[in-house]
């Protein structure tokens, strides 16, 4: 009796779903959420979510200040120069939180934020509605 498929095929088969498997769990979280279309868009990349904010630099640096505050995250540092401006904070659970504002133009500017060495997109985005919510 002749079988319709060979021991190299089933090999080759079983190590390419191995391989497409593999990259599926390796790369989850790389290109997580875009959410929205066009300039409006927030985006959740490797970990970082990045969203425009319809408020001049100066306003956004504020909210953002007030948004750390108001969660009641412990400031770290905070940079500033007339461009950008770099939070550093912890949750109570000792999490890194990064928070950059960067000016875009006149009256946007825009949030990045990550938590932790991945990044945890759940929380990126609660931070970044307590910051919408204080502009």
């Amino acid at each position: 009796m002749k079988t319709s498929f060979s021991l190299p095929r089933l090999i080759w088969s079983a190590f390419l779903a191995s391989v497409l498997g593999a990259s599926a769990v390796l790369h989850t979280g790389c290109i997580v959420a875009a959410v929205g279309a066009g300039a409006g868009a927030v985006a959740y990349l490797r970990g970082e979510l990045s969203a425009p904010l319809d408020a001049s630099y100066e306003e956004a640096a504020r909210a953002a200040s007030r948004a750390i505050e108001q969660l009641k995250f412990s400031k770290i540092s905070q940079k500033q120069d007339v461009m950008v401006t770099v939070f550093i904070a912890r949750t109570a659970e000792d999490k890194r939180i990064e928070v950059k504002i960067s000016t875009v133009a006149k009256k946007q500017s825009k949030a990045q934020i990550r938590v932790g060495l991945i990044g945890d997109e759940t929380l990126s985005l609660h931070i970044l509605e307590k910051i919408k919510s204080n502009l």
